[in-house]
């Protein structure tokens, strides 16, 4: 009797939760594809704006409800299995007869196998969507701190230059200037004077600019770290369900 209780258990998964099981396989490879550390989160952006992604994405938000009811029912039913076949009624019962003791065990030990699964892969097909999320974001905040630092070396540059000109100009307007402190040309000195004013207007609108950018360079570069630091605890807890997965099955076997 005990051999045939050990071929019962090493008998093959009913159809629903053998796919449930291949599901929640495909799911550790993608979190572990995509939390490789090689491949930049650009790469990923550029990977997600394929024409098939676009194609599919009509679909994406009913597929992905579809499946978290699919996988909370099939949670529930086994949730249900699991308590139904660990009551201590059925365990008084089975207590009589030893072969029952043995099917009981047997049906108890696949619901919880089936508890783990189905749960297991709901939990992971949330942790996933949010991966690409954070992944998505980014990804942009790489990009647009880029951007940000490029217009700031641009406009710092600028900075200079006017005032390497304003300089220029100033030191024209001294020598300009005859004895007794009077200049020489007036209208030259007024077009002088015009062209400093211009120039100080431009510095200042490149100060502003460049003190902007550099606060905005500040605010992505937080928002950076925020969200490297998010996509560092999913990968951790990853790493965590992947071991208790690991274990799980271990100890099945």
């Amino acid at each position: 009797m005990t051999s045939l209780a050990f071929s019962l258990f090493s008998a093959e998964m009913t159809l629903q939760w053998t796919a449930v099981a291949s599901f929640l396989y495909v799911e550790i490879g993608v979190l572990v594809i995509l939390c490789l550390p090689f491949i930049s989160a650009q790469r990923w952006q550029s990977i997600f704006k394929w024409s098939i992604w676009n194609r599919l994405s009509q679909f994406w938000n009913k597929g992905f409800l579809t499946m978290i009811i699919i996988l909370i029912v099939l949670f529930l039913d086994a949730l249900r299995e699991v308590r139904k076949y660990s009551s201590t009624d059925q365990s008084k019962d089975a207590k009589l007869h030893p072969n029952m003791f043995d099917h009981m065990h047997m049906k108890l030990f696949r619901a919880q196998r089936n508890l783990y699964i189905s749960g297991f892969s709901l939990f992971l097909w949330l942790v996933m969507r949010r991966v690409v999320t954070l992944i998505s974001q980014l990804a942009t905040a790489v990009g647009t701190s880029a951007a940000l630092q490029t217009q700031a070396e641009s406009a710092n540059k600028a900075a200079k230059k006017y005032m390497e000109d304003n300089e220029l100009l100033k030191q024209a307007l001294t020598d300009a200037k005859g004895e007794g402190g009077k200049i020489q040309d007036p209208e030259e000195n007024k077009l002088l004077k015009k062209e400093v004013q211009r120039l100080e207007e431009q510095l200042k609108s490149s100060t502003d600019a460049l003190k902007k950018s550099k606060s905005d360079l500040d605010t992505m570069k937080k928002q950076t770290e925020g969200l490297t630091k998010e996509y560092d605890r999913l990968l951790q807890e990853h790493q965590e369900l992947q071991n208790q997965l690991d274990s799980g099955d271990k100890k099945d076997n």
